[in-house]
């Protein structure tokens, strides 16, 4: 903002939730104020900034993101979280959901103090923090997927009573609803009002049924380290049965995300989720680790001491045998991006899959993730071919601080 809480005027190409329109925003004292015509009259001393033959955004909003820059959340440090924060702002991410991986109590801990920690007193030239993403330990071990193997365990009350002692700075938590302890843990979340995932699972159809039940409405990153007809196939040869991608699908009640970096998920997947569950019930999400911003190479998912090994090449996380993929390694830009580019989807639908319906999953629309009169001015100013250009955070210009790597994905 200026000197005297002056008004700050975004004229341009507007991509609202369900068009887009030239006009102008008004911000003023953090938030969107008022929406003008686009030749609406300005004062000469008015203070406009123009987005030229690019658009104007809203801030994108990750909830699913492990971290970036070199830092993993789960490492447990400062500087980790600062990192990974100022790494997913320069690539239009200005609210996310710090996620958790697998790994020791105290590690789980210590990255849940740290959250509280980051979300009281934002970084200033990061993302700012919405909570954690409660992701691991509660996961079935043969869809662990890239997460390390030792520490996944079962649901154990007298453990996650400590876990969810940090309710009030949770927006999610993810478990695989046949694994035991589930039940009581989703609905030990849903008493404290903490949305809970289904996740890194082999529940059956009927399994998910139950577990919507217990609270469950959300599904982590769709078609990866779920059960469908064929995995369960091998633990019951008939009838065939649906697992939890069918379950997705079905379930109206049931919103889900994707990984739209042109590397996990072809045209045809994303298409396919778009078809049936619709903009306003598939989020995009980053799942970005460290490697976001680095060099290929060798790397962690997780806390330093125990994460997983994985190695990065041709744009993407794999196992080190190369015979699976461990995680993304891009920004939200290049998801909207590529989720644009492989589809052909409308921009302001892309882009509402980036903010608006992420924030509504959250239950911060109200606040965030559109252009909306009264919401807080998260607003990006993109290029005409979405690069980000810049960012404003409450109606402040922040510009992020320059990657440690002298690579930028």
């Amino acid at each position: 903002m200026t000197a005297n809480n002056k008004s700050i005027f975004f004229r341009g190409r507007l991509i609202l939730c369900d068009r887009v329109e030239r006009g102008v925003l008004e911000v003023r004292d953090g938030r969107i104020a008022a929406k003008h015509a686009f030749d609406w009259p300005l004062s000469p001393d008015s203070v406009v900034i123009d987005s030229l033959d690019g658009w104007i955004s809203p801030g994108f909003v990750d909830l699913h993101v492990h971290g970036g820059d070199g830092g993993d959340f789960m490492d447990g440090t400062p500087e980790a979280f600062r990192a990974a924060l100022s790494a997913h702002l320069r690539h239009g991410t200005t609210r996310l959901a710090v996620t958790t991986t697998v790994a020791r109590h105290e590690q789980i801990i210590r990255a849940l103090e740290l959250t509280r920690q980051f979300r009281r007193l934002p970084h200033p030239t990061g993302s700012r923090v919405l909570g954690a993403h409660f992701y691991g330990p509660y996961f079935r071990y043969e869809a662990r997927g890239a997460h390390p193997g030792a520490g996944i365990r079962p649901a154990v009350q007298k453990e996650f009573m400590e876990y969810l002692s940090f309710s009030d700075d949770l927006v999610a938590a993810t478990v695989a609803p046949e694994i035991e302890g589930a039940k009581e843990f989703a609905l030990a979340c849903r008493d404290r009002g903490v949305r809970t995932n289904a996740g890194h699972s082999w529940a059956t159809f009927e399994q998910m049924r139950e577990a919507i039940g217990w609270g469950i409405q959300h599904v982590d990153h769709l078609y990866c380290a779920m059960s469908d007809k064929g995995k369960l196939r091998s633990l019951q040869m008939y009838p065939m049965q649906g697992g939890v991608f069918e379950a997705t699908l079905y379930f109206d009640e049931l919103t889900t995300e994707v990984i739209a970096d042109g590397r996990h998920l072809d045209a045809g997947l994303l298409l396919l989720a778009l078809k049936i569950k619709g903009s306003q019930r598939v989020a995009l999400i980053t799942d970005s680790s460290r490697a976001l911003d680095m060099p290929h190479g060798e790397y962690l998912l997780g806390p330093t001491d125990g994460g997983e090994t994985f190695v990065t090449r041709d744009g993407v996380g794999m196992l080190p045998d190369f015979k699976a993929l461990a995680s993304s390694i891009k920004g939200m830009d290049h998801m909207v991006r590529t989720f644009h580019d492989m589809t052909g989807r409308p921009i302001w639908e892309v882009i509402r899959m980036a903010s608006l319906t992420p924030a509504t999953i959250a239950g911060r629309d109200r606040d965030l993730g559109s252009l909306d009169i009264g919401k807080i001015a998260d607003i990006l100013l993109l290029s005409p071919t979405l690069e980000i250009n810049r960012v404003f955070v409450e109606g402040m210009e922040i510009v992020p601080s320059a990657p440690l790597s002298s690579i930028v994905s």
